[in-house]
């Protein structure tokens, strides 16, 4: 990365942005036609998008932007639930935060569904018991049956939705910018996709996308910030509250980069003037005001006497509080004493029992240390103006300052025996602001650096460019020839500042001489999936022979599991579960009765075939009257 003339000393605060609550929106008419507008969600594991696929609003942004999170404390309702930007700051609520995703797969349906419902009541659907526009969402390459079954049980069962379709998210991406760059069909390359828990290879080929050899790494942009917060808390050990993970994620996404030769770049940070130019300084907030800073002698003793004054009124209401209770439960027993000098005996059992006492004697024990103690405390309120000075240790409640420990000290103590130094001598002055400064270094680039090499944080993987080169050597030169032709780079993790130069610098290395390759970074890593989609939703609108959509007939003879295959999604492998074998059964015959409107007759043979069965070992004759 070349270094950029600027000051000396670069110092930047932390953001520490606030998200705001997201508005209701109102449903627009024209999303209400004979054929409803389908609602575009990308599902991602750091942040959910969620928008209208319409053609009047084919270049407007996501309606809905917000983290994939929920918070809920244990035992609360569904209703105190706070879901993505109605949480304003994360780190009070980090270990109530739970999400939907275990890496990049959903598998936690109730947050899932908290989140679909967050999505559709801010979009403005008010309809009850269903939502009458198809959903086009993503889901993770290769993602597993059950999921998609589970997924697909919640949209048509739960929500009644008509249509659902499911993409990729990166290949959304992939063939948004495909269009954009005006790339003739059908599209092969291979992608390079970063998130936020894990990355893919996911090689295309004549515009489908090759399952079989797409692969994960599973270190991307939440193992860096946690490798960044834990360099820095070791770093730092005086300020390990401060360094939190959202602090963490914002110096990622604006202070990182990825270094075109990691070692070289190391190199360079040896030198201190380029450490001083590339250094970041994060300011951390603080206090300016010191703790018994430049105070006189005449403000401390003022201090002194208010706190001696404040003290002695806090101790004489609590007396007076004392006496007033003690004097009120003499008056009590007193009076159950008359009721035993009138001679009332039951009514003075009675009360003993509700006093927990046992007999007269006990009673007048209770009423002898009354009277001793209701004495006392008015001596000492009758005293108290004499003893101003004399303060007990233990109703010392409020802490007093650091200088006031001055006036504690013994009067005999001499006070010339410190020799006072000289007026000329020059005291250090403590720098503050600096002491709550946080200089990220060589941490700007290392922390990236472990999408390269994994083993930076004790993980046992290849690295993405490692991966790569496996993935490619699967295939025939011509194949990798056509994917290394196109090789894309999407998601949020990608944005990194060098990224693509990496990559080629990578590519020229493990590549054969002389070997063509092109590397094209997305033009919105973060949003060209949602772009993506809406653009296919556009193009291939729901109907009865549309390409890539689900129906709520196919859901119910097909099965949740079930996929329409289009250009961005996953391929279809249905699971062909084998059923076990049944014991042998001797031949049973069952006859329906002939008095309901239809009769069925089922013949079932032995399952050892005789002589005469010819054809096949178990018939089934079905006759209808």
């Amino acid at each position: 990365m070349a270094s950029k003339e600027g000051p000396v000393c670069q110092i930047f605060s932390f953001q520490d942005w606030k998200a705001s609550p997201d508005p209701i929106l109102e449903l627009p008419v024209q999303y209400l036609t004979h054929t409803p507008s389908p609602i575009v969600i990308d599902n991602g594991s750091f942040q959910t998008r969620a928008g209208w696929a319409a053609p009047w609003a084919e270049l407007d942004p996501p309606r809905l932007l917000f983290k994939s999170v929920a918070a809920r404390s244990r035992g609360a309702a569904r209703s105190e639930t706070q879901i993505g930007n109605d949480i304003p700051n994360l780190e009070p609520l980090r270990w109530l935060l739970k999400s939907q995703f275990d890496r990049n797969v959903v598998v936690n349906f109730e947050i899932q569904e908290l989140i679909f419902d967050y999505v559709f009541t801010h979009l403005g659907i008010t309809s009850e018991g269903s939502v009458d526009h198809p959903i086009v969402l993503t889901e993770a390459p290769c993602n597993p049956l059950h999921c998609r079954q589970m997924m697909s049980e919640l949209l048509f069962e739960c929500y009644s939705v008509p249509y659902v379709s499911y993409g990729v998210d990166s290949l959304y991406s992939f063939y948004h910018n495909n269009n954009q760059r005006k790339l003739q069909s059908p599209h092969t390359g291979i992608i390079l996709s970063s998130g936020y828990h894990c990355s893919h290879i996911l090689p295309v080929i004549n515009g489908r996308l090759d399952a079989v050899n797409c692969k994960r790494v599973n270190v991307a942009g939440s193992q860096a910030a946690s490798y960044l917060q834990r360099l820095l808390q070791l770093k730092y050990p005086g300020h390990l509250a401060a360094i939190t993970l959202s602090r963490m994620e914002e110096l990622l996404h604006e202070h990182s980069y990825t270094a075109v030769d990691y070692h070289e770049e190391l190199e360079k940070w040896r030198s201190p003037e380029f450490y001083e130019r590339e250094v970041h300084r994060m300011q951390l907030p603080f206090s300016s005001k010191v703790p018994g800073g430049c105070v006189s002698v005449e403000e401390r003793q003022e201090r002194r006497a208010q706190q001696l004054r404040r003290l002695q009124e806090i101790n004489a209401r609590r007396r007076e509080e004392k006496l007033q209770q003690d004097q009120e439960r003499l008056d009590r027993l007193l009076a159950v004493q008359e009721l035993l000098e009138d001679g009332l005996l039951d009514q003075f059992h009675k009360s003993l029992v509700e006093l927990n006492m046992d007999s007269a004697e006990e009673l007048q024990s209770y009423i002898n240390k009354l009277q001793l103690a209701v004495e006392q405390g008015r001596q000492k309120l009758l005293h108290s103006d004499g003893a101003e000075g004399k303060v007990e240790v233990s109703e010392l409640e409020q802490p007093m300052d650091e200088t006031d420990g001055v006036a504690l000290m013994d009067s005999d103590f001499p006070e010339d025996s410190l020799p006072e130094k000289p007026a000329n001598v020059v005291q250090p002055v403590f720098n503050m602001a600096e002491y709550h400064q946080l200089f990220v270094g060589t941490e700007r680039l290392r922390c990236p650096e472990i999408l390269f090499q994994p083993s930076l944080t004790g993980e046992e993987q290849m690295g993405l460019m490692e991966t790569l080169q496996y993935v490619l050597a699967r295939y025939t030169p011509e194949q990798q020839e056509a994917l290394v032709s196109n090789v894309f780079l999407t998601g949020g993790n990608m944005q990194y500042p060098g990224m693509k130069e990496r990559v080629e610098r990578e590519l020229l290395a493990m590549r054969p001489f002389q070997s063509q390759f092109k590397v094209t970074m997305a033009s919105c890593p973060a949003l060209d999936a949602w772009h993506g989609a809406r653009g296919w939703a556009l193009e291939h609108p729901p109907g009865a022979v549309s390409e890539g959509w689900i129906s709520r007939q196919d859901y119910e003879e097909k099965g949740g599991e079930y996929l329409s295959e289009h250009c961005a999604s996953n391929a279809f492998v249905p699971m062909k579960i084998a059923k076990p074998a049944r014991p042998a059964e001797p031949p049973v015959t069952m006859q329906a009765s002939t008095e309901g409107p239809a009769a069925i007759t089922m013949v079932t043979s032995d399952p050892t075939p005789s002589s005469s069965s010819t054809s096949a070992v178990a018939d089934v004759t079905m006759v209808t009257t």
